[in-house]
């Protein structure tokens, strides 16, 4: 199932390329390059803005999420895209979003904390600096945001769901929220130990899957979940879990219960 998961997604880059249509972005969403000197590279950025933006003085909480080309485009999307930008249109909510390219064929390398024998990676520390010590800066310089940690979540699925989870103990004083959606844990078992080792984790987790996707997906997930647990009181109601009755390891799963996760964390 692993391997398939890999084959998955480098079929999906290859597909991305093969068809042209009109974007179903939303006039919400804009983008813009940035420089990656953490990994020598540039990344096109996906940015929401609320709809009232404009004309208001506020400040907004910033979610920043991983595969940016799925989230708010079927244009640039591998099978189908997350229509964040309808969803929390639909809720007039009160929050920017900034959606991260992956790195085509570097994106294992990128969202992987620690190097896999068989499948390679590890320069997720890389990967995170950027976005902690690059872009959050320039998001928080260029637009009116609430740039607490408690405001300040992260995001993913899969992959980007490992790399979510990495950040809240890698950065715990930057992110103070995360949307853990069906993450890769298997590729990195050694993120389970660096939990154990974990003194105080004071972040709010969401923890979604399929009980459809891999056969390490539900035991991994709820191994971590009790992890967690033993770090702190559960009284404290800052995790939550959902596993999804036939829920599957793709973009629909993620989509369907993306509202649901946006507004247990009370974004």
């Amino acid at each position: 199932m692993k391997r398939k998961i890999t084959l998955f997604f480098i079929l999906l880059f290859s597909l991305n390329n093969l068809f042209s249509q009109e974007s179903t972005a939303s006039k919400s969403v804009s983008t813009f390059s940035i420089e990656a000197p953490q990994l020598n590279c540039s990344k096109k950025i996906w940015l929401y803005l609320p709809k009232e933006y404009t004309t208001s003085k506020k400040k907004y909480p910033v979610i920043y999420m991983h595969d940016g080309q799925n989230l708010f485009d079927s244009k640039t999307s591998y099978v189908g895209e997350w229509n964040i930008d309808e969803k929390l249109d639909s809720l007039n909510a009160q929050v920017i979003v900034v959606g991260i390219e992956h790195g085509n064929e570097k994106r294992i390398d990128e969202l992987t904390p620690y190097k896999n024998e068989k499948y390679g990676g590890g320069n997720g520390d890389n990967y995170l600096e950027f976005i902690v010590k690059t872009l959050k800066p320039k998001i928080d310089f260029t637009y009116r945001t609430k740039h607490n940690t408690v405001n300040t979540v992260i995001m993913g699925s899969s992959l980007g769901g490992l790399i979510s989870y990495y950040a809240l103990l890698k950065y715990p004083e930057v992110f103070g929220k995360a949307g853990v959606f069906s993450p890769a844990f298997w590729i990195n078992p050694k993120i389970f130990e660096l939990t154990k080792n974990t003194k105080t984790l004071d972040s709010k987790m969401y923890f979604l899957c399929g009980d459809n996707e891999s056969t390490d997906m539900v035991p991994d997930v709820n191994k971590m979940e009790i992890l967690v647990s033993d770090i702190r009181c559960s009284c404290r109601h800052l995790t939550r879990k959902k596993i999804v009755k036939g829920g599957q390891h793709n973009e629909k799963l993620w989509r369907d219960n993306f509202v649901t996760v946006f507004k247990w964390l009370a974004i």
